[in-house]
């Protein structure tokens, strides 16, 4: 398989060296694979940070800036980064007002946020964390106890650090982080495997005619194979899904996110938002903003997920709010 690297373990680091002389607005710390805002940490507002294995780009780095993420922490691909990197990027972060730590429910992420928190509680920063589960695919996972975290996660960084923005303290932006997760829901589908740079082989075999269903961000196969589909078939067993999970009543409004899953062509990631949109207006429900592109990939792999997060007046204020970042940029 063809990458575009040089070394299959040089691949984070001469990621994270690129993308900062990409984006000078955005520094390294010295000895870690930790990002984090030039700036930071930036007085007198609550740090809202992330971390997870690599692959996922943009997440978690391309969500550092005004508005949205303070630091991310970056492990090698598909691997949570260690404790001692996240307490480094929550001390770096912190101006005193506290930090929270939005994590993806992954046991590896989850168990070194936990550690770290308490390292850097130890050194007297307030810490809180909220754990994403929107996938809508499993009550457990190999990788978890619980649903997994996916793309629903890009709304909580996205509320949680405008309201950090706004001046809210840290029992207000933890706050409006869990409502995020209490109203978010995620599906996702694979047309292909990934294929991960040290192995340089697919993560699982796929037929021709077939597509996995219910997949996570890990490249593990999904929770169902079936013969292909149309794309208005996939976007409606997904949409489905998440849809009869949240209970959205009619009158109800929504954002929504068809999520792209690193190799897929935005046309067909389009024609996938149409059929979503119209599954919405036959149920009675209004989409308030609709997102559609990568956000949070699973390196070349080829395939999609469907969030649909039930919005109130307070969380649509929060996404519409500025946001200044690589992957996302919201202007008034």
């Amino acid at each position: 398989m063809k990458k575009l690297i040089n070394e299959p373990g040089a691949v984070v680091d001469e990621m994270l060296d690129g993308m900062v002389a990409a984006h000078p607005e955005l520094r390294r710390l010295d000895g870690t694979n930790v990002l984090v805002r030039d700036d930071a940490p930036a007085e007198g507002k609550v740090a809202v940070v992330s971390g997870g294995g690599s692959g996922h780009e943009p997440t978690h780095a391309g969500y550092l800036g005004e508005g949205m993420l303070d630091g991310a922490a970056a492990g090698e691909v598909f691997t949570s980064p260690t404790a001692d990197q996240l307490n480094e990027m929550i001390q770096a972060t912190d101006a005193g007002e506290g930090v929270l730590c939005v994590v993806k429910n992954y046991e590896g992420d989850v168990m070194n946020f936990d550690t770290a928190a308490e390292m850097a509680g130890m050194e007297g920063v307030d810490v809180e964390q909220v754990v994403v589960n929107d996938d809508v695919a499993v009550e457990d996972s190999l990788y978890t106890s619980g649903r997994r975290g996916v793309a629903g996660t890009i709304f909580v960084h996205k509320c949680a650090g405008a309201k950090a923005a706004a001046g809210g303290d840290l029992d207000e932006v933890t706050a409006v982080a869990e409502k995020v997760v209490d109203n978010v829901r995620t599906m996702g589908m694979a047309l292909t495997s990934c294929v991960t740079p040290e192995k340089g082989e697919p993560t699982f075999d796929l037929g021709e005619d077939e597509i996995e269903l219910g997949i996570g961000i890990h490249g593990e196969p999904g929770t169902e194979r079936a013969d292909v589909m149309s794309a208005d078939e996939i976007t409606e067993h997904l949409t489905e899904n998440v849809l009869d999970d949240l209970d959205l009543g009619e009158g109800e409004e929504v954002v929504t996110m068809v999520n792209g899953m690193g190799g897929t062509p935005l046309s067909e990631l389009y024609i996938v938002n149409r059929k979503l949109q119209s599954i919405l207006d036959d149920r009675g429900v209004e989409t308030w903003d609709a997102w559609v592109g990568d956000y949070m990939t699973s390196l070349d792999m080829m395939g999609c997920s469907v969030s649909v997060l039930r919005v109130d007046d307070e969380l649509k204020e929060l996404l519409g709010a500025p946001a200044e970042t690589p992957g996302l940029t919201v202007t008034e």
